[in-house]
């Protein structure tokens, strides 16, 4: 029985594969594992397939799905298609725990679990980047990711305006969503500096081997403009101020200090890999320049360094939702070759389509990293005052104390301070806090190093972890 179309699945203690993560990596590889006769599994933290990219497809009203653009409706076919193979689908399971033997601590529910695989594919997909400026942490301050979400789950769009601000393509697809959804744009504030018009030209003629994605944004910065929507380039020094809410957005604009009142930001940085199950795995990392963040170590087909630990999609470095899917494919051929069901001959003949799909898809990337760039100021140099992990309430200065004091990587200032101790457990300090502590100390990123990551990687309670061991009693 496909257990994707199946009511309630019984979790097995032992898969062939297990995949976690249902964006379009997830499904595009758990399509082709179980063609292929794979024992699968698809854990999803979400209640239904699709991922963010593609978050809500099976539900969203066709008007709504409308509203979102092509981009977002070419999810269906791939969750329709999805939804006809033998799959051990869970939604609403949390992934608590994987280490280095491939045993997975899940939580469906409150109910935890313990299962092991042969071969664990990491699909899950990117994080937007947390930059820390003054006033980010005031309610009404939000990552726009936060406002696809709202919009694609429940058709949650702003009432009384909102003003977008930052860097990276998402902030300009999020402003012509809007845009079609009738809201009020008050500003989008563009902190792309305009020296990297300048980085990003020697990469534009590879860029035009993938020009639909140039054509694409072209049309919405025409059809935002058409609008009359206004869009302040080259904006820096961005300022939330309020009290017990956010009144209005600060910043400079061509040499002069300007303000406007809002009660709603939404800010994007750009994209990097959501890496803390892969840390807590102990998988090998290394510094990208042209991405500015750790990705992992792995080779052409998305193994890591951990044997039988796959890692594939934005999970791997950010390429976007059609690199992903062929990424999927291709680390599940290899796990299907891993489990000895196709020989290696098979394996490179299969995925030559989609390596050669993904290395076109590719060639937009150079130019969009060195365009995106963010400013190393913005990274790295926030104010003293500026609160950099929320949770523990540390701020930029306290962390330039620990440094000047002798502590010179990023554990090591998390030993003294407590920045990244908190309920996210670095989510959203870690990067800041490696940039901070970099330009602090006058070394490069790479050398500051990152959190390390250890289990549980979500929240969960004593009761659950003592219930999975009921048989100890010391």
């Amino acid at each position: 029985m496909p257990a994707c179309d199946g009511p309630t699945i019984v979790v097995k203690d032992h898969y062939q594969l297990v995949i976690i993560g249902a964006g379009p990596t997830g499904l595009s590889a758990a399509r082709v594992a179980a063609d292929h006769g794979v024992d699968v599994a698809l854990l999803d933290e979400q209640p239904a397939p699709g991922g963010q990219i593609y978050r809500a497809m099976e539900s969203i009203p066709p008007a709504r799905a409308g509203l979102l653009g092509d981009e977002y409706q070419h999810g269906r076919k791939i969750v329709s298609s999805f939804r006809q193979c033998n799959v051990d689908y869970l939604s609403d399971t949390q992934v608590w725990s994987l280490n280095s033997k491939r045993e997975i601590g899940l939580l469906q529910g409150d109910e935890p679990l313990m299962i092991t695989a042969d071969q664990v594919l990491l699909a899950s997909g990117a994080m937007e980047r947390p930059v820390p400026f003054p006033g980010w942490t005031l309610p009404g301050v939000m990552n726009a990711g936060a406002g696809q979400i709202l919009f694609k789950s429940h058709g949650i769009v702003p009432n009384d305006g909102v003003v977008l601000a930052g860097s990276g393509p998402l902030l300009l697809l999020l402003a012509w969503q809007y845009m079609h959804a009738g809201v009020k744009i008050q500003a989008l504030l563009d902190l792309t500096p305009m020296r990297n018009h300048l980085r990003a030209l020697p990469r534009l003629p590879r860029a035009l081997m993938a020009r639909h994605y140039l054509a694409k944004g072209l049309v919405y910065k025409k059809d935002l403009k058409r609008a009359g929507i206004s869009t302040l380039h080259n904006v820096s020094d961005l300022h939330a101020t309020g009290n017990d809410h956010i009144s209005s957005v600060s910043f400079r604009h061509r040499g002069r200090q300007r303000s406007i009142e809002t009660e709603l930001l939404l800010v994007h940085f750009g994209l990097i890999p959501n890496a803390h199950l892969s840390r807590a795995a102990g998988c090998e990392y290394q510094w990208d320049r042209s991405q500015q963040c750790w990705r992992p170590e792995l080779d052409d087909w998305g193994s890591s360094s951990i044997d039988g630990i796959l890692i594939a999609g934005d999970g791997a470095g950010i390429g976007g939702a059609r690199t992903a899917e062929h990424a999927g494919r291709l680390s599940a051929l290899q796990a299907t070759y891993a489990l000895g069901i196709i020989d290696k001959y098979e394996r490179d003949q299969l995925s030559r389509d989609d390596r050669k799909w993904m290395h076109d898809d590719l060639h937009i990337r150079p130019f969009l990293e060195s365009f995106f760039h963010i400013p190393r100021k913005l990274l790295s140099v926030p104010d003293d005052d500026t609160i950099v992990c929320r949770c523990e309430e540390v701020t930029a200065g306290e962390i330039r104390m620990a440094v000047a004091d002798g502590h010179s990587d990023s554990n090591q200032v998390k030993f003294l301070t407590r920045c990244g101790m908190g309920p996210c457990q670095g989510r959203q300090c870690a990067e800041a806090v490696a940039h901070i502590v970099a330009a602090a100390g006058g070394e490069k990123v790479a050398q500051g190093g990152h959190y390390r990551g250890r289990p549980p990687v979500a929240p969960l309670t004593l009761g659950q972890l003592a219930s999975l061991y009921p048989e100890e009693t010391e």
